[in-house]
């Protein structure tokens, strides 16, 4: 419970054109190349960051895809809606193990269309259209794993 508590204050800060934007590329990097969600994010409302494992280091044509891909599916202008399901449904369909110990009975899932549906406790945007032009503007390999930086653009 007090867990819950230092999560949904620090969602004060979050912008959720981004927050949602962070959504839309872990699901465009997990249809696209089959890993899973980031490792590793920091999304803030200037730029943000995601790291992934990835076999290998994205192409420069992959890279352009992925963004591509994003911008394609927020000009779809889907809704954003969230539900609450049990843990034990949650864990039938999700990945789980990152969720805090601790965790309710229930949780909160963000669907964005049928593109993507993750666990989250951040903010976000009612629909893509709110998000204005997603840019990935470097990648690379590090330590913690492939990283892309994005930002977004009016």
């Amino acid at each position: 419970m007090e867990n819950n508590t230092q999560f949904n204050e620090h969602n004060k800060q979050e912008y959720p054109p981004m927050h949602t934007a962070e959504h839309l590329l872990n699901a465009t990097m997990v249809k696209m190349f089959n890993c899973g969600r980031a490792v590793s994010a920091h999304v803030e409302r200037k730029k943000s960051k995601c790291d992934y494992e990835l076999p290998q280091e994205l192409t420069q044509e992959q890279i352009l895809a992925v963004e591509e891909q994003v911008n394609r599916v927020i000009s779809m202008c889907l809704p954003v809606t969230e539900e609450v399901i049990t843990i034990e449904e949650a864990k039938q369909k999700f990945d789980t193990s990152r969720l805090p110990e601790g965790v309710s009975a229930t949780i909160r899932v963000i669907n964005i269309g049928d593109y993507d549906s993750c666990p989250c406790l951040g903010s976000h945007v009612k629909n893509t259209s709110e998000i204005g032009k997603f840019k990935i503007i470097s990648s690379g390999n590090t330590p913690s794993g492939f990283r892309i930086r994005f930002k977004l653009e009016e």
